[in-house]
């Protein structure tokens, strides 16, 4: 069996899919960073745009709109709402910046593929049309524009 196929999103979670896409660029730029020896204020500052510009609504939509098919007693969704949490805390703690930098990456990169290859999955399979049409309701894909004041990973 390939466990590398293309998992088939339904097209209602493609816009949250193509977030995620967009929060495993935010790990690579950090990995990249670091790797180029760059100051790690300055990758910690793009970060920090891009948690409070798109991470953090993304996050909210999905424990408002998203989880809520599988209810908050399901482990799959508590053990999202964990790592949102974990992930926030990280984004908070200014100590400790360059470590706290690739424990970012790690983190929210684990999280990312638990959500695509594990819980989308499941909260395709169990969702209503009904509930998938108010998720679509209350989000759409946006263009995504990056803050490219500061191309660190170039």
């Amino acid at each position: 069996m390939n466990t590398n196929a293309p998992i088939k999103r339904s097209e209602v979670l493609r816009p949250l899919s193509h977030e995620h896409h967009h929060g495993l660029l935010l790990c690579w730029k950090i990995k990249t960073g670091i790797k180029k020896n760059i100051e790690a204020a300055r990758i910690k500052k793009y970060a920090d745009w891009f948690y409070s510009s798109h991470l953090l609504p993304h996050f909210e939509m999905e424990e408002k709109f998203v989880f809520t098919i599988l209810g908050n007693e399901n482990e799959l969704v508590k053990k999202a709402i964990a790592e949102h949490r974990r992930i926030t805390e990280l984004f908070d703690d200014t100590t400790a910046i360059s470590a706290n930098l690739s424990l970012v990456a790690e983190a929210l990169e684990s999280h990312i593929r638990f959500e695509e290859r594990i819980l989308f999955n499941e909260i395709q399979k169990a969702a209503t049309e009904e509930q998938l049409q108010f998720i679509q309701v209350n989000h759409s894909d946006e263009k995504f524009a990056d803050n490219l004041s500061d191309t660190f990973w170039k």
